[in-house]
């Protein structure tokens, strides 16, 4: 007998199990047992109501009734047309190209099993052409064993699978639903079904993590009898069945682990932080040229109410691109700052580092100038840390951050680094926090005073549908900022298909030099450097020529600039940015750009957030296909940020038909960064959703959808949060704390747990 902890060598041989951990990484029973069926093949009876769709997978069992050999009119060889009867309206038109090596098994009056693909030659006619198939006995013969195989493919390959001692076992294919699984070159559908068989054949019964009174309340299968219907269905209400607890298991594994975090987190101890009177954040909303929206007012509330508790704040703050988050993270600041603590602000690059210090610095005036000559009596200081400033810089920032003269310390991966100190680090607050880890984020938190945990503020400006943000941020409370600030300007977006119309890209063009005749300014982003052939070539390997590359041929930042340059912005203003510019001089090409000394930026996707420039109106983004629809839609933010519309075309050469263009046309036709969203997340494996840096749970997300599923997704937040406030550490529960950690990658688990 076997459980699932049991090692696969141990139950399926040595021979089997090398496949499976090459294939998939399977270690364990339970491994092999949660690589679910993609699909069933089944035999195909609701034919006779309605045609099936085009590119449908039917499997068929019918007994031949027609067969005719006839010659191919292009090529050598016979064609073998069969007509199958199935239990249809009609015969089942079946083509094999082959003909003259089938048709002596195939033939009139055989009974046999057919899996292949749905092919229309006519509106109402179709057929499956070249299908697999497998000679079932004759009907009322007995089923019980045959001495060999006939047939080919994939149907092939599955006898063979269930042939023993004895010859073959075709009373499986009787079965109405037979599991097709994702497979690999080596290891085929049919390899996995015969080890889940001989797996289920010693499998102990297996105790249930779930509690009876839930599973009843739910009306949830017993795990036992989900594992095995998920794999051996007899009806279709099984799969609905095991699906539906199986699903449930994935999102309360999860959920469990981020109440515990959140649980954890709790029970810390931070500084509390209350708002003061008179101090540097009241002076500050005197001195603001503007009123706050009701969004940013209200959001500015939920956080001071967190700030001045002594549990440390968990909160995402999550909004469009300009709806004003950095006003609310900068007032959180000063609220720390007034309490005498200080705040650190993580960046994902030193482009948008140093655009934060700058804005920052400009925002608050006096206010941050401490130290400086004209300061304001109760002004703070403000510093930038980044990995590649000087040495003298750098030393200079370590020091007024040891000594607490800094309140506000903004930087990127730098501030992570083992000397960095702070004297009394109050709050942390993680820009663009899907560029950042767990571990790296809590690296930074572990630099308070020890026995204190630093209140955390998380920001995107990536819409994150409520699904999402609740399995992967699930231990944060969220805020959203959903109204743009007054005097923000509309965006309107257009797609140029440069291979249908190039006069359309010379437009372009020309509408970027009319915009800077008016005083404003442009950006042309392009999708790489360009500097790829100044990387060593692998040794032993030669350069393709250029018309060898494979693929489309895609604009490098460089080259777009030299053209635009020398062409058809000859005569403007034209600056370069991109990752590989030294430090200081991607901080002087910004710098320029930023006081309009450069009329058009050519850029890489360095400029996506957090860059803030009113005074751009353009956007012409080269190659647009090649990002994706959240990247887009950032990208555009950066114009329309003043008092004139902003503008933005998506360059492409793909083809009009493709559904690249059609995800262009998507980002062209709605403003609503979440409707976005979702739209971009449907169109990637919802495991690369969650991504290994944020939570590392893609391996468990084998039937939950985290689009789809919210009803499953709450209900399993719900219950995850009771158990854990009744019960941390899950010691009441040790199924329930098996099961999480069965479901989420251990070395991960671990890695998720960090706080």
């Amino acid at each position: 007998m076997a459980t699932l902890r049991d090692r696969l060598d141990h139950v399926l041989g040595v021979k089997a199990a090398d496949s499976l951990a090459d294939a998939f990484d399977m270690q364990t029973v339970e491994d092999l047992l949660r690589h679910y069926p993609l699909r069933y093949a089944t035999q195909g009876q609701p034919l006779s109501e309605e045609a099936p769709e085009e590119g449908a997978h039917l499997t068929l069992v019918g007994v031949v009734t027609k067969t005719e050999l006839r010659p191919m009119k292009n090529r050598r060889g016979r064609l073998l047309k069969v007509e199958l009867d199935a239990g249809s309206a009609k015969p089942v038109e079946i083509t094999f190209f082959n003909g003259d090596k089938v048709s002596y098994l195939v033939k009139q009056g055989v009974r046999a099993m057919m899996s292949g693909t749905v092919h229309y030659w006519r509106p109402d006619r179709w057929n499956l052409s070249h299908p697999s198939y497998l000679i079932l006995p004759e009907a009322g013969e007995s089923v019980e064993n045959l001495t060999a195989v006939r047939g080919s493919g994939d149907l092939r390959g599955l006898a063979q699978s269930a042939k023993g001692a004895e010859g073959v076992d075709v009373s499986f294919f009787e079965r109405e639903y037979i599991p097709v699984y994702p497979a690999t070159a080596k290891v085929q559908s049919w390899d996995v079904l015969a080890c889940v068989r001989q797996v289920l054949d010693q499998l102990d019964p297996i105790d249930d993590p779930l509690p009876q009174e839930l599973r009843a309340d739910r009306e949830l299968l017993a795990v036992s009898d989900a594992l095995r219907l998920i794999h051996l269905p007899e009806r279709k209400s099984d799969i609905e069945q095991a699906r539906e607890r199986l699903r449930f298991d994935e999102a309360l594994a999860l959920q469990l682990v981020l109440a515990e975090r959140r649980h954890d987190a709790a029970g810390r101890v931070a500084k509390p932080c209350p708002p003061r009177t008179g101090g540097i954040a009241t002076e500050f909303d005197k001195r603001l040229p503007f009123e706050l929206t009701a969004g940013q007012k209200q959001v500015i509330s939920e956080i001071s109410e967190d700030l001045s508790s002594p549990h440390p704040m968990h909160r995402l703050l999550q909004g469009e691109v300009g709806s004003g988050k950095t006003i609310v993270a900068l007032h959180a600041m000063l609220q720390v700052v007034d309490a005498g603590q200080q705040c650190a602000l993580l960046a994902p690059t030193e482009v948008l580092a140093a655009q934060h210090y700058r804005s920052l610095r400009g925002m608050l005036g006096e206010l941050g100038t401490a130290g400086e000559l004209g300061a304001a009596d109760n002004a703070t200081k403000v510093v930038l840390m980044t990995g590649s400033m000087s040495t003298g810089a750098k030393k200079a920032a370590l020091l007024d951050a040891v000594t607490g003269e800094a309140g506000i310390v903004i930087g990127t991966h730098a501030l992570i680094q083992d000397n960095v100190e702070f004297l009394d680090l109050g709050m942390v607050i993680v820009d663009e926090q899907h560029r950042f880890g767990v571990e790296q984020r809590d690296a930074l938190r572990a630099k308070a005073k020890d026995g204190i945990s630093p209140h955390l503020l998380v920001m995107t400006a990536t819409p994150i549908p409520r699904t999402i943000a609740m399995t992967t941020l699930g231990d944060l409370e969220t805020s959203t900022l959903t109204e743009l600030p007054r005097g923000r300007s509309p965006i309107t977006t257009r797609v140029v298909p440069a291979r249908m119309h190039p006069k359309w890209v010379d437009r372009a063009w020309e509408r970027i030099r009319e915009e800077v005749g008016q005083g404003r300014q442009a950006y042309v982003v392009c999708s790489r450097i360009g500097e790829e052939e100044d990387k060593p070539k692998a040794k032993g390997r030669k350069a393709k020529p250029e018309e060898e590359k494979e693929g489309p041929t895609t604009h490098a930042a460089r080259d777009v600039y030299e053209t635009l340059s020398a062409g058809a912005l000859a005569g403007l203003r034209v600056g370069l940015l991109h990752g590989r510019l030294p430090s200081d001089e991607k901080d002087a090409v910004m710098r320029a750009f930023n006081e309009a000394e450069i009329d058009v930026l050519v850029c890489t996707t360095v400029v996506e957030v957090g860059v803030d420039v009113p005074n751009a109106t353009v956007m012409v983004i080269v190659d647009a296909d090649r990002f994706g629809v959240s990247q887009l839609h950032q990208l555009r933010g950066r114009v329309g940020r003043g008092k004139h519309p902003g503008l933005c075309l998506l360059i492409t050469e793909t083809s009009p038909m493709g559904t690249a263009m059609a995800r262009l046309e998507a980002v062209a036709g709605t403003l609503d960064g979440f409707e976005l969203s979702v739209l971009d997340l449907r169109q990637r494996r919802e495991g690369d959703v969650l991504g290994s840096a944020q939570s590392g749970t893609a391996r468990s997300l084998r039937l939950l959808s985290l689009l789809d599923d919210l009803e499953v997704i709450t209900a399993a937040q719900h219950l995850a949060r009771e158990i854990v406030e009744s019960d941390p550490g899950l010691n009441r529960h040790p199924g329930l704390a098996t099961m999480m950690r069965a479901a989420v990658d251990g070395e991960r688990l671990e890695y998720l747990a960090k706080s």
